[in-house]
């Protein structure tokens, strides 16, 4: 069955439509990934189809407005954050199919993948350009900069996505006092991302009008939106990655590193030297436990590979 919500009919949740009367529609099915691999990707990962970065996307002019709005006011944020506690305080009856229009929206503007750093890697193997720059969420959620975020583009010096940004000209991104734009050798990027992995972020590539990808983030709780939004307010606003963590019990000490820095709590608590044990239905498959295993005892496998989360992607 479809339903249909006006988001403008809930003042809390009007800024998600950007002020206009738009109606959107839902499945009661859950949402698979395959969606987007299908509708962007031809079947295959959608993020790894340089077409969905291409230049030309950026001629709409649907795109530019909402690049313009989303960089040039970052409060908006900070009040969708804001929405969704007050909706956690109602009974998740009434408020499911809120949260469902939220994330249909969010689908069609803004949407986020979890992804590994073996594909962050493809991702930059056939980008052109790579800009580092201030984290807008943790602008706003704390105020100084933290360098997390990255314009990819298959342009030189960041082709037509930097331009709006210039022309925004957003402070907090580029003023005096920042570090501004960092344009970086693809080799320094991905060793950065490979330090974020240390502190216990994980990787996410981020649309801005689906299905035009323009940025890789690197996300961890409490600062990113995205995943307070997706994990705390239990309102996906991005996917799952294409992988679950999976444990070598042989390899295992039960030293337990991998509960401490899992940013989804994927992993049961740990007693002492208990092996480790993954919870795939919370397991967002970013794979930065990996780094915190010293013996090696976890890898990646296909979520697909796994029948009770085959088809788990929000």
């Amino acid at each position: 069955m479809t339903e249909y919500f006006k988001l403008t009919h809930y003042p809390l949740l009007a800024h998600l439509a950007s002020g206009q009367h738009v109606w959107y529609s839902f499945s009661r099915e859950s949402s698979q990934m395959c969606d987007f691999c299908h509708q962007h990707g031809e079947g295959k990962k959608w993020y790894l189809d340089a077409r969905n970065y291409s230049e030309d996307m950026l001629s709409d002019l649907r795109r530019r407005r909402f690049l313009e709005r989303f960089f040039g006011s970052p409060d908006h944020l900070a009040k969708g954050e804001r929405a969704l506690g007050k909706l956690d305080k109602i009974p998740s009856f009434f408020t499911r199919g809120i949260r469902k229009k939220i994330t249909a929206k969010q689908k069609i503007m803004h949407f986020g993948q979890v992804v590994p750093i073996e594909d962050i890697e493809k991702i930059l193997g056939f980008t052109t350009s790579v800009v580092r720059l201030a984290c807008i969420c943790r602008h706003v959620a704390f105020g100084p900069e933290h360098r997390y975020c990255y314009g990819i583009s298959l342009a030189p010096q960041g082709g037509e996505l930097i331009k709006i940004l210039r022309d925004i000209d957003p402070a907090y991104l580029i003023g005096p006092q920042t570090g501004g734009l960092e344009f970086l050798p693809r080799e320094d990027a991905l060793a950065l991302m490979r330090e974020n992995e240390e502190e216990g972020l994980c990787h996410t590539v981020w649309s801005f009008v689906t299905p035009f990808i323009g940025g890789i983030c690197n996300c961890s709780l409490p600062g990113c939106m995205a995943m307070k939004a997706s994990v705390t307010h239990k309102t996906p606003v991005m996917f799952r990655s294409e992988y679950l963590a999976r444990v070598d019990n042989a390899m295992c000490s039960g030293c337990g590193e991998c509960v401490k820095i899992c940013p989804f709590d994927a992993f049961h608590p740990h007693k002492r030297k208990t092996k480790a044990l993954v919870d795939w239905k919370k397991c967002y498959g970013c794979g930065i436990c990996r780094n915190a295993c010293a013996r090696g005892a976890i890898s990646l496998v296909a979520r697909g590979s796994v029948p009770e989360t085959a088809s788990l992607w929000l």
